[in-house]
């Protein structure tokens, strides 16, 4: 009775469990360290019983023996790991934009707790991380994270071999994407840098007894932030549209 009772109404949920809960750890807004584990894990038992009967066609049969079992509840927690890093890895683009838009405005060294990434970290990459998970739920793009979740029951089925490879090549081409996207996000303040700090130097040669850097820090500062200003809402739709794209792969769109 007990085995029957495990092996039908206990171990789909608690395989399908295995991957939601891994994911959960580390997706965008559902992992952040405001959020009280209480709550994620409640959240993930919910979104288990949603799920479940959507997924069930593809879920495998109950090992007989319990090293089978571990192995299956293994692999479901390292593909949950691995899709919810790479949801980590596409914002971490904001972090390293925000960086490289700290060095060009002078502000690299203002620091602030960043809690995105629950470490201390650079002013404006904190804020754009902040900006990007509240647009990533205000245009609904969290449900879309939550079908690709989802999703992967079609494209890594339970109980097949991991494709270790298919992870390490998806890894680093989403790796290079999101350096290629943070410098595309923090491409008008590096020419707007490179500009400025030219003017500084000839400034310098042509009149050595003024202290350029004196008065050129406050001049970066400001002129860093109106470059912001004008840019901020389409670096972020950038942002957000590449962040979809990537979501839709799971989907098959």
């Amino acid at each position: 009775m007990l085995e029957e009772l495990f092996s039908n109404d206990i171990f789909a949920p608690a395989l399908v469990f295995a991957r939601i809960g891994a994911a959960m750890m580390l997706l965008p807004g559902f992992s952040e360290s405001y959020v009280t584990p209480r709550v994620r894990l409640l959240f993930a038992l919910a979104l288990t019983i949603v799920i479940t009967p959507v997924v069930g066609q593809t879920l495998p049969a109950q090992p007989e023996s319990i090293i089978e079992s571990a192995a299956l509840i293994i692999g479901e927690i390292v593909i949950g790991l691995f899709f919810g890093g790479l949801a980590r890895l596409m914002v971490s683009t904001l972090h390293i934009a925000g960086t490289i838009i700290g060095f060009q405005t002078s502000l690299g060294n203002a620091t602030l707790f960043d809690p995105s990434n629950a470490q201390q970290g650079s002013m404006i990459g904190a804020f754009l991380n902040i900006i990007g998970v509240f647009l990533i739920f205000m245009s609904d793009l969290h449900h879309l994270m939550l079908s690709a979740l989802a999703g992967t029951y079609w494209v890594f089925v339970p109980g097949a071999p991991l494709p270790f490879g298919e992870f390490s090549d998806m890894a680093a081409r989403l790796l290079a994407q999101s350096f290629t996207l943070g410098m595309q996000i923090a491409a008008p303040f590096v020419v707007i840098g490179l500009v400025f700090y030219i003017g500084l130097g000839l400034l310098a040669r042509l009149m050595p007894q003024v202290q350029v850097f004196f008065i050129a820090i406050p001049i970066q500062i400001m002129l860093g932030f109106l470059v912001m200003s004008l840019t901020l809402s389409a670096a972020m739709m950038w942002f957000l549209g590449n962040f979809q794209n990537t979501l839709l792969g799971f989907l098959g769109t």
